[in-house]
């Protein structure tokens, strides 16, 4: 079972119809004891850092997602993979769940903000589990104006360019984060949805 975290700020419906679209059983929910039972989690997240860790702090959450990504796999979606990192300097500095070291900031680029649209991959770690079978230059769906920067390069599995180097997916542990709406990504984002729900 694939738990949904549900704390008032995420893009819900569209994770829960990739799911039910790949015959994946998913729940979502706000509740400790029920997400606690379930084998893998979800976080998603729209909108900007501070609000949405204030509604993660207000939900009680905050400590047992981290306690939960020791234990099973965890996936952060757009703001949800933010939300991983140790802080954002989005609406000042603010802090993170930090399961994934480092710092959200501004993409710095002469391009117009937000980045939305269609980018490529290009593929860092090809031993992440999340990129079993997607491969160098598949393209996904980006939408946001700020991009994670891991303290440590080894929790990059994969970037982006938008006039720099941006994260597009982080790997830590059981922890895993995807900057783009893998649900939102065609037959690519599927595939990583698919090999989340296959992890144990």
């Amino acid at each position: 079972m694939t738990g949904i975290i549900d704390y008032g700020a995420g893009n819900l419906m569209s994770v829960t119809n990739a799911l039910r679209h790949l015959g994946a059983d998913c729940l979502v929910s706000g509740d400790k004891a029920e997400l606690g039972s379930c084998d893998r989690l979800i976080l998603p997240g729209v909108g900007a850092f501070r609000p949405a860790m204030e509604a993660l702090e207000r939900a009680g959450l905050c400590d047992f997602i981290r306690e939960q990504a020791e234990v099973k796999p965890l996936l952060g979606i757009c703001l949800g993979m933010q939300m991983l990192f140790s802080e954002s300097e989005e609406m000042g500095l603010t802090a993170g769940l930090g399961i994934i070291k480092g710092r959200v900031r501004e993409i710095k680029t002469d391009l117009k903000l937000p980045c939305i649209g269609w980018n490529s991959l290009n593929i860092l770690r090809k031993d992440c589990p999340l990129l079993r079978g997607v491969n160098e230059g598949d393209y996904v769906y980006f939408v946001h104006s700020y991009c994670g920067e891991t303290a440590d390069r080894a929790d990059l599995a994969a970037t982006a360019e938008y006039g720099e180097e941006v994260a597009a997916v982080v790997w830590r542990g059981m922890a895993y984060g995807a900057q783009f709406h893998p649900e939102k990504s065609s037959d690519v984002g599927l595939r990583m949805i698919e090999n989340f729900v296959s992890l144990k």
